[in-house]
């Protein structure tokens, strides 16, 4: 394999004409340049050099390399200059994975932030569930994912290397007119006579209302399974029932429910960043982790 420096030497000598003109660009010894032609002229086998009155002129095969030599620094210098704008960020690609419910609350916020401090970086944001997610993963179709997981439904670490963003508390969504609405927060053993709205689906959140229920003594009577924490608060705000959700899933809330707390009462979700071991991140992936990260430890305050 030919010695891009040896090739640049070359260059330099054909070019300038003299092994001293080409010393001098370098900052190498006239004997340094000899001494690295001369291994240049083993690799390929023949003289590549001849010196006459006027200087250092090229053999045939001196031509010959000199061009090729030419063309591949001048490659090597673009491949460089690429790589410095991808370091200083302005150029570049990034793909994410999240889910529904960051997707409409911390995300947006996220993006746009990133945006403004990166204007160059082209986004690719798919959003879907869990199981979803840790596949676009596995198969490379996404470099990054948020994921999130309950204490009873751990994420495999095996694959991923996972990056806590911010743990949320599990909130109690009440109709604005409900009696219980007068309060900030709520003994879970308070609400045993009430109907309650879960995910369909078997959604963990129909689990965790099961889990903090009997906790408190009593099994929850459903009255309606929603498809989304949406649809979920609109039928909570006419009165059909009340529902637990994760903070992140009420931050934009409708304007006929109010949000509680149920202090330690029900687990609080962990949100997370996922992203493959074995891969080489790029600079703009670094780049949106600290952001997250930075941003992720005052989004649940």
């Amino acid at each position: 394999m030919l010695d891009a420096k040896r090739l640049q030497i070359l260059l330099s000598v054909v070019e300038g004409g003299s092994v001293t003109a080409a010393a001098d660009e370098l900052f190498y010894t006239p004997s340094g340049v000899s001494q690295q032609l001369r291994k240049l002229e083993e690799e390929v086998g023949q003289p590549l050099l001849q010196r006459h009155a006027r200087g250092m002129v090229p053999t045939d095969a001196g031509h010959v390399l000199a061009g090729h030599a030419r063309a591949i620094l001048q490659q090597m210098d673009a491949a460089m200059a690429d790589l410095d704008q991808l370091a200083g960020l302005k150029s570049g690609s990034l793909s994410l994975g999240t889910f529904p419910t960051l997707g409409s609350s911390f995300i947006p916020l996220v993006i746009s932030r990133f945006r403004k401090m990166y204007p160059s970086i082209k986004l690719d944001v798919r959003s879907t569930r869990l199981s979803e997610l840790i596949g676009l993963l596995a198969k490379g179709e996404i470099s990054m994912g948020l994921l999130w997981e309950y204490e009873w439904m751990r994420l495999k670490r095996d694959d991923f290397e996972l990056t806590t963003l911010f743990t949320e508390p599990t909130v109690l969504v009440v109709g604005a007119e409900h009696p219980l609405a007068q309060l900030e927060e709520v003994d879970v053993a308070a609400t045993a006579h009430e109907q309650w709205i879960v995910r369909a689906n078997e959604h963990p959140v129909a689990e965790l209302l099961e889990r903090t229920c009997n906790a408190a003594g009593f099994s929850p009577k459903i009255s309606f399974q929603a498809n989304d924490y949406q649809e979920a608060q609109a039928m909570v705000s006419v009165g059909l029932g009340i529902a637990l959700a994760p903070k992140s899933a009420v931050v934009n809330h409708h304007p006929g429910v109010k949000v509680l707390s149920l202090g330690e009462a029900a687990a609080s979700r962990s949100v997370l960043l996922a992203q493959r071991r074995d891969r080489v991140r790029a600079p703009a992936e670094n780049a949106f982790q600290t952001l997250l990260v930075d941003m992720g430890k005052t989004w649940i305050d």
